[in-house]
């Protein structure tokens, strides 16, 4: 069985068979609409992607409820497309792995075009202006990682890429964003047309990233005359640009070879991964865990589809707020970060297996029940309690997702400050806390200076995961070593950015008991265990 087009309708019946749930819908007549009067656009080709719009549309397909089907852009990877998109005619097989042992699987059909954003590639960029001139345009959104809007390197100068295309205007960009803000100018040259820009990473207050970076380069070319003063005063105008916050949750680990010899048992052909010569990892199917969360803030100028039908939330700012700061700041991502330092540290390969550890599962269950949750405010259409026991009980310990440390601790120091860092600014505003009862955040902070060490508790070395902020922060803990005691003057400087933890430790009286923790964990060998033991 190959998985396309041809494959699932010359050989459905053996797809159904081997239990694959496949596309409801006509897919030309899908494709026709789509292409004619297309709705969606999503910029970011990847996995979580793949698991969870796509899905998300395909279901809404099968019941008639959607004409239109969905849009891929990818403006990094172009090789995402070209190697894994366009040789299965942009199917992809999600399989759904739940913490039961059951294995759901779907061919998803609904991402009907596939389109780099690269400014050499004439024919999708001319494909891509088309579809931004498009009135029938309801919806742009984004799942480039939250270093995806960052416009400038870890010491605040603008990265080469984006200095040049803010110096040369829209004609031939190259940086991601000046690539989408080119697309946008289209849309604006074509009668100001109105438009949602929804980022969907996980990050907090992701459409304000979104609108500041957009609004970055809007405002460099209106000044130097690149394009028309109204550009400008488009992209600010709300009503016919708004750019939404959301909040996503689902877990999309990197395709597992366990799940690949699962399909290769099924039959089908051609499920070699390719990783690419940006080094991202690519197969024919993504696999993810069942749980998914979207809640998206209701300001479309242009309308929306109804993809409540699908399951997503929509709801106001406020609440989005209420549903973003509880999930990346408290009930999910603060525990995932947690994992995934000591993970690194202590020699772990999967997140599953840390929460076999009772010292690791109490820490967890202390950050996010007793130092998280009393600052949580409930947003009302999901119940931050149960969020968290779903978390603790069943999503993070499920034994079916290759989740792994070293995959969650990519970015890390883009990441702290709004994990943890807001956590304790909740703490500093509250009369009826104490910032000093916050004991075992402190001691991923720890973890995470030592953790840039590259250094394990075995005292062995091991690869740091990717983080722009490496180069900066790692020469500072360069020449500690083992058993060193004196470590103020090397971690200071890192202890008291607020563009890491959101907060200067020391002025909060946090930092020395981070630098005592760090001692402890500098002991020796094990001592990174023996500390989390003593503390825990």
């Amino acid at each position: 069985m190959k998985l396309t087009n041809a494959g699932i309708i010359e050989n459905r019946k053996e797809w159904e068979e081997a239990g694959y749930d496949l596309p409801n819908f006509d897919i030309e007549e899908v494709k026709k609409e789509t292409h004619d009067n297309p709705e969606w656009i999503h910029f970011g080709a990847g996995n979580i992607f793949r698991a969870f719009q796509a899905n998300v549309v395909q279901e809404l397909l099968n019941a008639g409820k959607l004409k239109a089907g969905l849009i891929a852009a990818e403006g990094f990877d172009y090789e995402i497309i070209e190697k894994m998109y366009k040789p299965h005619d942009n199917l992809g097989i999600l399989v759904t792995l739940k913490a039961d042992g059951d294995v759901e699987k779907t061919v998803v059909g609904s991402i009907i075009e596939a389109l780099t954003v690269d400014s050499d590639n004439e024919i999708d960029m001319g494909r891509l202006k088309e579809i931004f001139r498009n009135p029938s345009l309801k919806m742009v959104s984004f799942t480039i990682t939250e270093k995806g809007y960052s416009l400038v390197d870890g010491k605040g100068v603008y990265l080469e890429a984006v200095q040049q295309d803010m110096e040369l205007g829209t004609v031939k960009p190259i940086s991601y964003i000046g690539k989408v803000v080119a697309l946008l100018y289209e849309r604006y040259k074509a009668g100001a047309l109105p438009i949602a820009m929804v980022s969907m990473d996980n990050c907090s207050h992701n459409g304000d990233k979104l609108f500041m970076a957009v609004h970055a380069y809007a405002k460099a070319w209106s000044e130097k005359g690149l394009v028309e003063k109204e550009f400008l005063a488009y992209v600010e105008d709300k009503s016919k640009v708004s750019f939404p916050w959301s909040m996503i949750d689902k877990i999309t680990p990197r395709p597992d070879a366990s799940v690949e010899e699962i399909l290769k048992n099924d039959g089908i052909e051609g499920l070699e991964h390719e990783i690419t010569s940006k080094n991202t990892y690519v197969a024919p199917f993504v696999n993810a865990e069942e749980c998914q969360y979207l809640v998206i803030e209701d300001t479309f100028p242009n309308g929306r589809p109804a993809l409540e039908e699908g399951g997503i939330i929509f709801a106001d700012r406020e609440v989005v707020d209420k549903v973003e700061k509880m999930k990346v700041c408290t009930c999910l991502n603060p525990l995932h970060t947690t994992l995934a330092v000591f993970g690194c540290l202590l020699g772990y390969e999967l997140i599953s297996k840390e929460m076999g550890n009772p010292t690791l599962k109490r820490l967890v269950e202390i950050i996010g029940y007793e130092e998280g949750l009393p600052v949580v405010v409930d947003p009302g259409v999901i119940d931050p309690k149960k969020f968290i026991d779903e978390v603790v009980n069943e999503r993070i310990p499920n034994p079916f997702m290759p989740d792994s440390p070293q995959r969650i601790a990519t970015d890390t120091s883009q990441k702290l400050g709004i994990r943890f860092g807001e956590t304790i600014k909740a703490y500093m505003k509250s009369d009826a806390l104490d910032v000093k009862d916050i004991k075992r955040i402190p001691l991923v902070f720890a973890g995470w200076l030592r953790y840039l060490m590259g250094i394990n508790d075995n005292g062995d070395k091991f690869e740091l995961s990717s983080d722009p902020m490496l180069e900066t922060v790692c020469p500072y803990v360069a020449d500690l070593k083992l058993g060193d005691t004196e470590v103020h003057e090397s971690v200071a400087p890192i202890l008291a950015n607020e563009k890491i933890f959101g907060v200067n430790l020391y002025e909060i009286g946090l930092g020395k008991l981070v630098e005592q923790y760090f001692v402890e964990m500098l002991a020796g060998k094990g001592a990174i265990m023996n500390t989390l033991k003593k503390y825990v």
